[in-house]
């Protein structure tokens, strides 16, 4: 028996925390947002950490997935996890989804649809090309090196010509273990910043500009980037909303990051469609919207069941 409509899902160290600092308050109050908006639709709601040990997930119709940060240091725990519970309920994005995002190889995918993304060489798990190799065969003076499977900017390095060398062993520590991506070094990302677009069920809802700090390239705020509300264009908004209808399933909710590549288009960066910051603070009717969204995904479910 359901006895609850909707889980929202976080990550056991944001449950209850003591912290009062700005980071833990901002995530406290965009996921209550997401509750309120529930709620106000009469689910019936519990806000729970992914691997909660006590809780039956048999007994929820829908799980969303909203602050579930830690995932990608527990990926084998986590997919494991997913396995399981993709079998014992619904997942908002759904398991395939997820599947999919995981992965930055699904940049290959959109971009077959005519997406236009970030310069992008993948290096397989186990190949044997130096990190300097690859740079001279792709003509990379700066460029980023990353896992496929990340999050949080980890392992992520900005990397010269001049630097490779201090990389090289890292480099193959990382490659025996995980699949691996190059970039070009997109300047426009220091000087301009990178464009968040939020989209629900489809449609673009609001978007937040993210600048680094003086001195990084990262923009995420756990290093200290800044982040402000943005008035995109309409080729923005056309841009993300392109962007998720080339999805193999519609996601509920999705982040669409872009910027201005080194060519001067807009390109996109990433497309976050498993645990993204939505900044509901700066637009609490997009949780509305979001919810909205949820709805009509039950009443669909129902109907088919």
């Amino acid at each position: 028996m359901k006895t609850t409509d909707i889980v929202v899902l976080t990550d056991s160290r944001y449950v209850q925390p003591d912290s009062k600092e700005d980071y833990i308050q901002n995530l406290l109050k965009e996921d209550q947002l997401v509750v309120d908006a529930l709620e106000a639709l009469d689910y019936k709601v519990k806000r729970l950490a992914w691997d909660d040990p006590n809780f039956d997930w048999n007994s929820t119709q829908f799980i969303l997935f909203r602050t579930t940060w830690d995932y990608f240091d527990r990926f084998d725990e986590f997919s494991n996890w997913l396995n399981r519970v993709s079998r014992q309920t619904q997942l908002l994005n759904s398991e395939a989804i997820i599947r999919w995002n995981i992965d930055k190889h699904y940049l290959l995918d959109l971009q077959e649809k005519g997406v236009n993304i970030c310069e992008t060489v993948f290096i397989e798990q186990g190949t044997s090309k130096s990190l300097s190799a690859l740079a001279e065969e792709h003509n990379y003076s700066e460029f980023v090196l990353k896992p496929c499977i990340s999050g949080a900017a980890r392992e992520t390095y900005r990397i010269t010509s001049e630097m490779v060398g201090d990389y090289e062993e890292k480099y193959r520590q990382l490659i025996t273990q995980e699949a691996m991506m190059l970039q070009p070094f997109q300047h426009n990302i220091v000087t301009k910043g990178e464009v968040s677009y939020m989209v629900m069920n489809g449609k673009f809802t609001h978007a937040i500009l993210k600048i680094a700090k003086t001195g990084d390239f990262r923009v995420q705020d756990d290093f200290g980037g800044t982040v402000q509300w943005y008035e995109p264009s309409q080729e923005e908004i056309d841009f993300a909303e392109f962007t998720v209808s080339c999805c193999e399933a519609s996601p509920i909710y999705a982040r669409v990051d872009a910027f201005i590549d080194n060519s001067g288009n807009l390109a996109l960066a990433e497309l976050e469609l498993i645990e993204p910051e939505l900044w509901f603070r700066f637009h609490p009717k997009a949780a509305e919207e979001l919810a909205y969204g949820i709805q009509q995904r039950i009443h669909t479910h129902e109907k088919i069941n």
